[in-house]
């Protein structure tokens, strides 16, 4: 072995969860240490992506407790989130520590000091700050911190990290806003948590997969109750044994911390979600009942109206408008141009006017199109797109987003114009007047391409237009532009699964900090069990996409998050760790990679009919042929003497039975055992298709989704 190792450079020994270490290895010599005996694997670093306020008045969080609603002014006390991110903005007013009590004994975390960061920028709300840089380097070189591009330290410099970090935790911040936008009070979900910050992602690249697992195993020792992880990889998905976050997760999970991860943007495809081990929380994105209109003002007088952030100079007088497709560039195609990608457009005809672009195939980003028209010189850019409540224009230079109706209607006045011209008003923001939610149309979703019996996303919370705190120093990367004189800011508007993550992970610290025995599978089967479907109207949840429709499991999971029912679920699906052990038997991983994930022995057996058996609070059957029974248990975590009635909302084409329908809870009866069965009525190729199981005692609806497909003669019909 001395042969082996003497060339290896060894960057990390972990000292929680895993007997072993991360090292810098050539293909070559990762195959000669697979085969040394004691050694039982190998996995490779992976580098993973980051998933870029009025959310918690719309989630009606209350400033008190008042008949049974959660508090915020007192949330999330005795709970400590950790935050795997980009770093924080110590300096935030949201991470002042003005009432914060001393950190509890148990906390062993440092405050690792470093380029701007030393052991003062931590209080008693940040108690604790690590970095971890060696994977990074270890796949892309050294990082130097002279050109000002980064921090070698906890200090963020994408802003990103401080956002989650806020988002989840921050303290209240009157007069919060982005550039005039958004104004009013900002704050987190528990602002009463301690924060504990762990940088695994850097502004240069994204985040190495052995910097993660060693900031989880960081995590574990120090004693957080929480982990926060707005970050992950595409598909395709590494195994559940090789993936360093489903690795780092269980043993968090198994230790009672909870722990909460992004969807992921790349919606709104099937099978794109990503984080899907059923022992993690997996969020998706949904809207809120705020938007930032802006007005088109044309040369007829007649009005437009689009979303944009830009709030600057310039806007006050007409600009000649001309289509993109007719000032193309030399050599250039009209649909390039169309859509305003770079270096497509005529630049003395571009110059001084403003663009009208239309999203296309391969040119989707309004941001693109402005930095095209920007370097041009042109006065401003009106970006026409599939609709969506995400606004994607960038706010230093004059860009309007509108659907494609709208930029068609923009065309026809061109047509009809001799000399066309338009005027944008300054954008504004309007409370109440979008249906809300919406599940954001790139917010990822199911089923999982990994292991499809185990519903993903779990749950929906608000990822869209988030204010929330930011670096300043990120500020001065974003575009600028004459029209807007870039100065840095405290606050930024963001959108993502990233920023709907730390929604979940904050709500989470509240329900910890009330019931602090239950275990990280009850927690997420409260928030599941009490999501709501309905928007708040009362209508069903829409999800965007093309076209927009009503939202179902794959979109959201249970559905849009409900703190204050979430408080009190009646009933609760519990897991142990070792059934996630068994778990991964059924998955049919090999035994020894188990044995070294999991670090302990539990007797399973390979049968796969613990994947539909898994006590999750979901029912997923990807492949049902005629026949098929499924079992859970649950727990009555409501008053001891409780009588619980089945209703079943059969998923089409499906007939669902119960046994028992009645369930009874008493003083000595506090766990009981249900089988639902299900039969396929269908003869001819199946999809999926959507129902849900209801517990009522004449308080609780306790609600799981329920998701089925048929396979007829042994072979798997998609949707497609």
């Amino acid at each position: 072995m001395s042969q082996i190792y003497w060339k290896i450079l060894i960057i990390r020994f972990f000292q929680t969860f895993l007997e072993g270490f991360a090292a810098v290895l050539s293909q070559s010599q990762a195959k000669l240490i697979a085969d040394v005996p004691g050694v039982v694997h190998v996995v490779p670093n992976r580098i993973l992506n980051l998933h870029t306020t009025r959310s918690w008045d719309f989630l009606q969080v209350k400033p008190q407790i008042v008949d049974g609603i959660l508090s915020e002014g007192h949330s999330g006390l005795g709970t400590i989130i950790g935050v795997m991110d980009t770093g924080i903005w110590p300096e935030s007013e949201s991470f002042r520590d003005d009432g914060m009590g001393k950190f509890p004994s148990r906390w062993k975390g440092i405050c690792q000091e470093g380029n701007r960061f030393n052991r003062s920028h931590c209080n008693r709300k940040i108690i604790g700050a690590r970095w971890y840089i060696k994977g990074y380097e270890a796949e892309f070189g050294k990082l130097s911190p002279s050109d000002g591009v980064e921090f070698l330290s906890p200090r963020d410099a994408v802003g990103h990290g401080t956002h989650t970090s806020s988002t989840a935790s921050g303290a209240e911040v009157k007069n919060a806003n982005f550039r005039g936008l958004a104004q009013g009070i900002a704050r987190g979900g528990a602002p009463s948590s301690w924060l504990a910050i762990y940088k695994v992602c850097w502004a240069t690249g994204g985040c190495s997969s052995a910097d993660l697992l060693a900031a989880i195993d960081d995590a574990i020792f120090d004693g957080v109750d929480i982990i926060s992880a707005s970050l992950g990889s595409p598909p395709p998905l590494s195994t559940y044994v090789d993936d360093a976050l489903a690795i780092g997760s269980f043993h968090a999970v198994a230790r009672g911390i909870s722990v909460v991860c992004s969807a992921g943007n790349t919606g709104p495809y099937p099978q794109t979600v990503i984080n899907t081990a059923p022992w993690v929380m997996t969020v998706a994105a949904s809207t809120i009942d705020r938007d930032f209109p802006a007005v088109i003002t044309l040369g007829n007088n007649q009005t437009v109206v689009g979303q944009s952030f830009y709030t600057g100079r310039g806007l006050n007088k007409f600009h000649p408008i001309v289509y993109g497709a007719d000032i193309a560039a030399t050599n250039i195609d009209g649909t390039s141009a169309g859509s305003c990608d770079l270096e497509t457009l005529n630049a003395t005809l571009a110059r001084g006017k403003v663009i009208l672009c239309f999203q296309s195939r391969w040119q989707r980003s309004a941001a693109i199109a402005s930095k095209s028209v920007l370097e041009l010189k042109g006065a401003g850019v009106i970006f026409a797109q599939f609709p969506t409540k995400d606004v994607s224009c960038p706010w230093s230079f004059p860009c309007v987003q509108v659907d494609f109706e709208a930029g068609t209607s923009l065309l026809t006045y061109m047509a009809a114009s001799r000399k066309p011209v338009v005027k944008f008003s300054f954008s504004k923001t309007v409370i109440g007047q979008q249906l809300a939610p919406e599940i954001a149309y790139f917010s990822s979703r199911g089923p999982s391409s990994l292991s499809p019996s185990v519903l993903k996303p779990d749950i929906a919370a608000p990822g869209v237009d988030i204010l929330a705190s930011w670096s300043p120093a990120a500020s001065s990367k974003l575009l600028n532009s004459p029209q807007t004189k870039a100065s840095p800011f405290n606050f930024k508007l963001d959108s993502g699964t990233s920023m709907a993550c730390p929604h979940i992970s904050g709500i989470v610290a509240l329900l910890k900090g009330i019931h602090p025995k239950w275990s990280p599978a009850a927690i997420k089967s409260a928030l599941v069990t009490t999501a709501s479907m309905k928007d708040e109207y009362g209508q069903n949840t829409v999800a965007e996409g093309a076209p927009h429709k009503q939202a179902d499991p794959f979109d959201y999971g249970g559905g849009n998050v409900d703190p204050n029912k979430a408080l009190d679920p009646g009933l609760i699906y519990d897991i142990k760790p070792s059934d996630y052990v068994c778990f991964l038997y059924a998955m049919g991983y090999n035994s020894t990679a188990i044995r070294l994930m999991t670090r302990v022995h539990t007797p399973c057996h390979k049968s796969v009919k613990f994947l539909r058996n898994l006590n999750l609070p979901s029912i997923t059957l990807p492949e049902l042929k005629q026949r098929m029974t499924v079992s859970r248990t649950v727990t009555n975590v409501g008053p001891v003497n409780s009588i619980y009635v089945a209703r079943i909302q059969a998923p089409a084409g499906i007939d669902v039975s119960v046994e028992p329908w009645i369930l009874t809870f008493n003083s000595t009866t506090k766990k009981l055992k249900f089988k639902v069965t299900f039969c396929s009525q269908l003869k001819v190729q199946g999809r999926y298709s959507f129902g849900n199981l209801y517990w009522e005692d004449g308080i609780h609806v306790v609600r799981i989704p329920v998701v089925v497909r048929i396979v007829i003669n042994n072979h798997l019909y998609s949707e497609t």
